[in-house]
């Protein structure tokens, strides 16, 4: 694995959440599946935010693992809005935790998702360009 940031991006987390017991696996960790509905979520508020409307997950790709996530554990999942298509929008996503016994702060998953944009009727539809972007 390349070097592991050592500390979060220097930008708000679009979720943060705390890891619950009725969140965890059979080892007693979380749920790899909790953790990524949670970074659907903020992907998708990222990728509607940038869509200005409607979207849909149609795809993950790289969805790495790094560390596992603890009952009581905060959760932060960070965004940033990386590939823009015609319909699609590609949201990079890391998923922080601040370990409450050691005071910590670690990244636990990180991955690209792929969002489409959708109009009202649930069809695909273009990406508005940029707010203040120059047209040609």
């Amino acid at each position: 694995m390349p070097n592991a940031p050592a500390c979060p991006p220097d930008t708000a987390p679009l979720i943060k959440t705390v890891a619950m017991p009725a969140d965890t696996n059979t080892a007693g960790d979380i749920f790899g599946g909790w953790v990524l509905s949670q970074m659907d979520l903020a992907g998708g508020i990222a990728a509607a935010e940038r869509a200005r409307g409607r979207v849909a997950t149609v795809g993950i790709e790289a969805m790495t693992f790094h560390k596992p996530v603890h009952v009581g554990d905060i959760l932060s999942v960070y965004c940033r809005i990386g590939r823009i298509g015609r319909t699609s929008i590609a949201v990079e996503i890391e998923a922080w935790v601040h370990r409450q016994r050691t005071q910590g702060q670690v990244r636990v998953t990180s991955g690209v998702f792929t969002f489409v944009a959708l109009d009202d009727q649930g069809r695909k539809r273009p990406v508005p360009p940029e707010q203040g972007a120059l047209s040609d």
